[in-house]
């Protein structure tokens, strides 16, 4: 599966836009890692625990986007926008969406 943020194939041309599609990852932090998050913003450096979340969402949403893609007969998927959000208290939400297509090989 081909992924990008771009609205075009370098090398390789679009024959058939399959529709849009998206995936979701809401994953709760730990009380502990937002301590010491919290203790670390004070400090100063990088809150590790937050950033290995977001990777791991961003992670899940992507590959519910690529089996959403892979159920229309995609190989690619273009357009790719990436949101993070905080819901409520302690909560992450990444959301993945793109265009699905079949691009000639």
């Amino acid at each position: 599966m081909i992924l990008t943020t771009t609205s075009t194939l370098q090398n390789r041309s679009i024959v058939e836009y399959c529709g849009v599609v998206s995936g979701e990852a809401i994953l709760g932090a730990n009380v502990f890692r937002d301590f010491f998050a919290n203790i670390r913003d004070i400090i100063g450096g990088r809150a590790g625990a937050y950033e290995q979340s977001l990777r791991q969402a961003k992670d899940i949403a992507m590959k519910e986007m690529e089996q959403a893609a892979e159920k229309l007969g995609a190989n690619a998927i273009i357009g790719i926008d990436l949101d993070y959000e905080t819901i409520g208290e302690g909560m992450l939400m990444v959301s993945a969406s793109g265009t699905a297509v079949k691009c000639a090989e």
